[in-house]
């Protein structure tokens, strides 16, 4: 099997930052093991993988561990390169796990259009405070996500967590969150955050477009706004331009391509 490949960086314009994401256009499926294993060999956060079947394109996303049911920068870098190298167009819409995704091109940018994922308070898990290092004003959940809310942008940038404590939660993905401001070098921002996944094979992953389904509902109340420019404030970091739409979320971002070849198995 010979299929082509692209590594483009999403949420962002400059390479070198934003999310890496491998993105393989396949004729038909392969076996599971066999993307897992690609996967795993590229060691990146998300491979995604795409057919274009009878009624569209669908995507699959997998961790150098494991098949996840979203993942919002891989499908950015997804749209990037069918609308650019593939089918070139302003729209597109991916079948997936989480159902249809349309992805649109708005004055420059790709645009998300993905589920809507409230979190709810709930209680702090013990020793928390511990394995994030920092004092946490308040934490919620969803079914998947723990999202621990601190007191400044500067406490979340500053966080260095112990991954053996967040993969001992019970939730499989650690959000760390906290209202924006301005960061040098950079925008005002009305929030920012980062994101921990250790129990799937991503200790911190870079940027996370699928994060931005929980946090966005939560700050947009919080904020009262319903259009909100986001940050991820990790070491390569990425911006967001997010909307609140009700029960979806819009996630707009740059992407920069960075490699593009040939797999080979």
């Amino acid at each position: 099997m010979r299929a082509p490949l692209w590594q483009v960086d999403a949420f962002t314009d400059c390479p070198f930052t934003g999310n890496p994401a491998a993105v393989l256009v396949l004729e038909s499926w392969l076996d599971d093991v066999v993307m897992q294993s690609i996967a795993a060999e590229n060691n990146l956060s998300e491979t995604a993988f795409l057919v274009k079947e009878a009624e569209g394109w669908r995507v699959r996303w997998f961790t150098p561990k494991v098949e996840v049911d979203l993942c919002g920068h891989a499908t950015l870098a997804s749209a990037w390169v069918v609308l650019n190298k593939v089918e070139p167009g302003d729209a597109v819409t991916f079948a997936s796990r989480s159902g249809p995704l349309p992805v649109t091109r708005e004055g420059g940018r790709l645009v998300l259009d993905f589920p809507s994922n409230p979190p709810r308070a709930t209680m702090f898990p013990e020793h928390i405070e511990r394995i994030l290092g920092k004092q946490v004003r308040e934490v919620l959940a969803t079914k998947d996500h723990l999202v621990c809310v601190l007191d400044s942008v500067d406490a979340v940038a500053t966080l260095t967590p112990d991954m053996g404590g967040i993969a001992s939660l019970s939730k499989w993905a650690v959000i760390v969150t906290a209202p924006g401001g301005v960061g040098p070098g950079e925008g005002e921002v009305d929030f920012v955050s980062r994101f921990f996944a250790p129990k799937k094979g991503v200790g911190e992953d870079p940027v996370t477009g699928s994060a931005h389904c929980v946090l966005v509902p939560f700050w947009a109340k919080r904020l009262g706004k319903k259009t909100m420019v986001a940050r991820q404030v990790s070491k390569r970091g990425g911006t967001l331009f997010v909307e609140d739409c009700g029960e979806r979320i819009r996630i707009g971002g740059n992407v920069a391509p960075y490699l593009e070849g040939w797999v080979s198995v």
